[in-house]
């Protein structure tokens, strides 16, 4: 409850207790709006943050995966859910676990309004748990981002992942098993952080830097990459006859990433599809307004590079840079909401 109370914002009044959590759209200060509700997991990521007892970061990768999938359709999260299911509920660890819940919220600026526990013996093993996060926002009517605004001579504007995020971490835990790898050592492309550190580094929540710019109009469409990477996660903002042309030679691929491709042998096509590739959100932005935004960007804290611009072409993504060039125009997820 005291972590919960420490989300309070307009409109919540973040106290636990009732069957159901209670939200005034009114009170957060919306005339007309629409509500956008988004829900997900952190993943196998959980398998490390339980084996290495790392529990403080996944709470914000799971405000994370809903509340960035608000942002791209310009929605402001108003509050939280969380679902907490395990065989024995350990309370230290819960309490670690809903703490890390709490600091996502408060970075996205939602309330934490409930959520559930559930012990259930016998269906997880001893010490295992698994997390799943339910957020709700809300945009006035007529400013949702629907990305029908893009059109060809935009700029693609990437912004800084801070590391996996929350995809790919199966293929990680399965080269970590194969190779070898010693976590708890310092990572070999890195003599003064341990592996593990850079392996469980929160995801990147950009709703703070994203919202005054969205409230300007100065943003067309958002994508968050997420599974599936850049190449299926931007054409989903697209519209018809809209292509995304992306120069990878643009941004330095981070060490963590680097090392992740070498270690695993990754075709660069399947790599762009399995991690974000250093990019953990993309803003289209009109050819005019590109340099200051990327610069309200970083004053905001973000890293933001244009990466790329919109050309006219089937609707899809194509990827070129020194190391090949690899595309996704057909089979990418249109229908996909996760």
């Amino acid at each position: 409850a005291p972590l919960a109370r420490a989300t309070r914002r307009p409109g919540a009044d973040a106290e636990l207790g009732g069957f159901g959590g209670v939200f005034d759209p009114r009170a957060a200060g919306f005339v007309d709006p629409l509500l956008v509700a988004a829900n997900d997991g952190v993943g196998t990521k959980l398998k490390l943050a339980i084996d290495w007892d790392r529990h403080e970061g996944v709470g914000v990768d799971l405000v994370a995966m809903c509340v960035n999938d608000l942002i791209v359709q310009g929605a402001e999260p108003l509050f939280f859910l969380d679902y907490f299911a395990c065989g024995r509920l350990d309370p230290a660890i819960a309490e670690r676990v809903v703490a890390s819940i709490a600091e996502g919220c408060k970075q996205a600026g939602c309330a934490l309004i409930g959520g559930e526990t559930a012990e259930m013996p016998g269906m997880y093993a001893d010490g295992d748990y698994d997390l799943a996060g339910f957020a709700v926002g809300a945009v006035e009517r007529a400013a949702l981002l629907t990305g029908a605004a893009i059109a060809p001579g935009d700029v693609l504007l990437g912004l800084a992942s801070s590391g996996v995020h929350s995809n790919g971490f199966s293929l990680v835990r399965r080269l970590a098993a194969d190779k070898g790898w010693r976590l708890d050592r310092p990572a070999p492309f890195d003599a003064d952080r341990l592996l593990i550190d850079w392996l469980m580094a929160p995801t990147r929540i950009y709703v703070a830097a994203l919202l005054p710019l969205l409230r300007a109009a100065r943003i067309k469409g958002l994508a968050h990459v997420t599974g599936g990477g850049l190449l299926e996660n931007v054409p989903r903002v697209l519209p018809a006859g809209c292509l995304a042309a992306i120069d990878a030679d643009r941004w330095d691929q981070p060490r963590l990433m680097a090392w992740l491709q070498a270690q695993g042998a990754i075709e660069p096509a399947e790599f762009a599809r399995t991690f974000n590739a250093g990019i953990g959100m993309v803003a289209v932005v009109a050819a005019d307004e590109a340099d200051a935004v990327a610069a309200a960007l970083t004053d905001a804290g973000e890293t933001a590079v244009a990466i790329g611009q919109v050309e006219p072409g089937e609707r899809g993504c194509i990827v070129r840079g020194s190391r090949g060039t690899w595309s996704a125009r057909e089979g990418w997820r249109a229908s996909h909401v996760g």
